[in-house]
């Protein structure tokens, strides 16, 4: 593998913050540093790379995907753009027209609809020439279906239109049983991941998702000049026995635990999450709990006994607040160091008070969180405040986890979301809720060397440019660069330049646009020739 010079640009390091300058020699980082250095290095390269003023950044780590539902989105399958039930019609007419047999399509969401009624089954089977459909909502917790779809599925008890909570995982259960997995689907996604600049990725997998047969697919992969793939396998055990050999029975290294979309709840968007009051806009509905604290509790036992990392599913408060009884359970039974060892995780986590948060902590619970959720439902009239009133108010804050020590990883649950790891540091930045809101520099962090760790990576460097770290970094344009706080709060450490703290970049008007990733050493997506 070639050394390469890279110079004449930024490099985000906090082993030299003033570095406009990097070597790569083979797969590891081997010098960076200023420019006057730089000229001797220039000498004994095979390669010199002027990055023109570009931005040299540690790679983006996605803590949470769903690859295979995020290709079909990039490849048309998209019903986002609805914003009326006769928009719906006319984007599920065009699906119709690319499907052979079942509509497959995704995005919709009729809660920033002015008139938020969906259009009828039969109305929608027209739109899709008389073929089955299955819709799912944003969130994918929820979906339209069709009396064609259901026959076909043997599923022909339930009654079409909406399908939630376990009807719909009935659903896409039989779903994912009668397709073929379609791994290219999968490398769109990567490769739409590397354009990014990410060079790791983390696939929430599940029975009920895409299947084990496309996972299996997808980690048997491992191709070089993608992103590196992990991932979570959502199934509930109730013994350390079957967890071992649930765990063994996935490529070695490439499985990070046992849960991630392990459901413990829905999501407010379908009614399902879990809450301990009354939706604000559903009088008598406080959501669905699809495990109790009993089966959380073992699952716990289970996993924690072989040390194999245990992660759940949960959104609202009355869900969390069974998932942290449940962590109670397992602590009487195998005790509190047992578990804080085995560092399990949640996925979302959106509604936590002050309480909760220690509970978090006493568990040494890592939290994986989402910020353009809060940018998409955010705010006095979004989704959330419909669903919830002013509990609303005090979602997701960002800001009191790292207060209280909890830790914290950021992602964007494609396709619920857009991948861009900038969006998420801006959303950050900006939630809804002041007091929520965090710096650039921890949005950034929690996107990158916070996520290594959360992951059980060992090396003290990954997720960082330093001399001896693995050359896994992208570059970005980037007019302006800046250390970003929230103006509601006192940053922690100086912004004066002099003060040596690493600069992002200015993201409030403009997202920077990745030139070239990098993993280990192997370019992965590259835009930077065209640009020099």
């Amino acid at each position: 593998m070639a050394k390469t010079l890279y110079r004449n640009g930024a490099v985000y390091s906090a082993a030299d913050p003033f570095a406009t300058a990097i070597v790569v020699d083979g797969d590891t980082i081997s010098w960076l540093g200023g420019e006057d250095a730089a000229d001797r290095h220039a000498e004994n390269v095979d390669e010199v790379i002027d990055l023109r003023g570009a931005l040299v950044t540690p790679a983006f780590v996605e803590s949470h995907t769903h690859l295979a539902a995020l290709g079909r989105t990039l490849s048309g399958a998209d019903l986002s753009s609805a914003t009326s039930a006769s928009s719906l019609l006319s984007l599920v007419a065009v699906q119709g027209q690319k499907s052979s047999k079942v509509v497959l399509a995704q995005g919709w969401d009729n809660s920033d609809w002015e008139d938020q009624t969906l259009p009828e089954a039969n109305d929608l089977t027209s739109a899709a020439d008389g073929r089955a459909y299955y819709l799912s909502r944003r969130d994918v917790h929820s979906a339209l279906v069709n009396r064609e779809l259901l026959d076909f599925l043997g599923l022909g008890h339930l009654k079409p239109g909406v399908v939630a909570g376990a009807d719909h995982d009935d659903v896409r259960l039989a779903i994912a049983k009668a397709q073929k997995a379609d791994h290219e689907f999968q490398r769109l996604a990567l490769a739409h991941y590397a354009s990014r600049g990410f060079a790791t990725v983390v696939e929430m997998a599940a029975p009920h998702l895409e299947g084990r047969a496309a996972l299996d697919q997808l980690l048997a992969d491992n191709q070089p000049k993608l992103p590196q793939v992990y991932a979570f396998w959502g199934e509930a055990v109730s013994d350390a026995d079957t967890a071992d050999e649930l765990f063994s029975s996935f490529p070695k290294g490439r499985l990070l635990g046992i849960g991630g979309d392990l459901k413990v709840d829905g999501s407010l968007g379908s009614h399902t999450a879990y809450l301990r009051e009354d939706y604000s806009d559903k009088a008598g509905e406080r959501g669905t709990l699809y495990l109790n604290k009993e089966e959380i509790a073992a699952h716990l036992v289970a996993c924690s006994s072989r040390g194999i990392q245990a992660s759940f599913h949960v959104i609202g408060d009355g869900a969390l607040d069974e998932v942290l009884d449940g962590f109670d359970l397992a602590a009487q039974e195998i005790g509190v160091p047992k578990l804080q060892m085995a560092r399990h995780r949640l996925e979302h986590v959106e509604m936590v008070d002050d309480v909760t948060r220690q509970r978090l902590l006493q568990y040494a619970i890592t939290v994986s969180m989402q910020p353009v959720f809060d940018h998409a439902w955010g705010g006095s009239n979004g989704m959330y405040a419909q669903r919830l009133g002013q509990r609303a108010e005090s979602m997701n804050n960002l800001s009191a986890m790292l207060s209280a020590g909890v830790p914290m990883v950021l992602g964007s649950d494609a396709p619920v979301t857009e991948v861009d790891g900038w969006q998420v540091v801006r959303a950050a930045m900006n939630m809804s809720n002041t007091q929520g809101r965090v710096s650039a520099r921890a949005a950034f962090l929690a996107q990158t060397r916070s996520t290594y760790r959360a992951m059980g990576e060992m090396n003290p460097l990954a997720g960082q440019l330093a001399i001896g770290a693995q050359a896994t970094f992208a570059v970005w344009t980037a007019s302006e660069l800046a250390v970003q706080t929230p103006d509601v709060r006192i940053s922690s450490w100086s912004t004066d330049a002099r003060a040596g703290t690493p600069m992002l970049p200015v993201v409030d008007e403009e997202i920077p646009e990745c030139l070239r990733t990098v993993r280990a050493g192997v370019t992965i997506f590259d835009n930077l020739e065209t640009q020099n």
